[in-house]
């Protein structure tokens, strides 16, 4: 029986731990070639190498022409981009008032502008074939206030939005364009909130399911909304935060 993503071209960059590699892991095995794209080198072409129909390569996404580059080789290699999942990110936690300009910036660079990039690259090939889905990883920091997180925040709120825009801008195309908003996700990144640090359990408990979520609970989502079963959705807020938001 074939896979939900049979004979798909996706782009998951971030992809050398955590959510991205799940993503990849799952892609795969339902039939997508991946590429893996991230700064982690070594990590990176550990998963492509313990996996079939996968490839990773260097990117940082806050470069412009590194973007353009891997694009232009992807699509010198497979014809086309399907799917494209803009999961890298970083995360910074301080008060307002003891967040720097260039923490700040440092956040908005990646979390932001490199989602922005993403779309930018792929955009025309997408357009080009008429097809296609690009998944924007959010987080529930993206829905609500989060104490120490002003520069987090305001990246995650703007990728919400602009998965919005480019959802409408690119839907004449049947190009799909939805966020995933994940709430506490047991990854590296999860061990740096100051809350998981001081008491992980009392954290786990303020969860209303009562647990933290997995990585590849994630990327099951992300499976959903590069498949054609989620054909009618775009410009949407998938939540997977264990009640947290409520």
């Amino acid at each position: 029986m074939a896979g939900r993503l049979e004979g798909q071209i996706a782009l998951i960059t971030g992809g050398a731990r955590g959510q991205g590699e799940q993503e990849a892991r799952l892609f795969t095995a339902e039939g997508a070639t991946v590429v893996i794209a991230d700064v982690l080198d070594e990590q990176g072409e550990a998963v492509a190498a313990d996996l079939d129909q996968c490839t990773y390569a260097h990117l940082d996404v806050t470069d412009a022409d590194a973007w353009a580059s891997l694009v232009t080789s992807m699509l010198d290699d497979h014809e086309r981009i399907d799917v494209l999942i803009n999961n890298a990110a970083i995360y910074h936690n301080d008060p307002l008032a003891e967040t720097s300009p260039d923490d700040y910036r440092r956040v908005i660079e990646v979390n932001q502008t490199g989602v922005f990039l993403g779309m930018r690259a792929v955009a025309p090939a997408m357009t080009a074939a008429r097809s296609g889905s690009i998944i924007n990883l959010s987080s529930g920091a993206g829905l609500r206030g989060a104490t120490g997180r002003i520069a987090y925040a305001a990246s995650k709120w703007a990728v919400r939005g602009m998965t919005k825009v480019a959802a409408l801008e690119l839907a004449p195309f049947d190009i799909r364009v939805n966020s995933i908003h994940p709430g506490p996700i047991a990854t590296d990144m999860l061990q740096l909130s100051p809350d998981v640090v001081a008491d992980p359990e009392a954290a786990m408990q303020r969860v209303p399911l009562g647990r933290f979520g997995s990585p590849e609970e994630v990327a099951r989502m992300a499976l959903f909304l590069a498949s054609d079963e989620s054909s009618f959705s775009t410009g949407a807020e998938f939540v997977l935060d264990g009640g947290t938001t409520i």
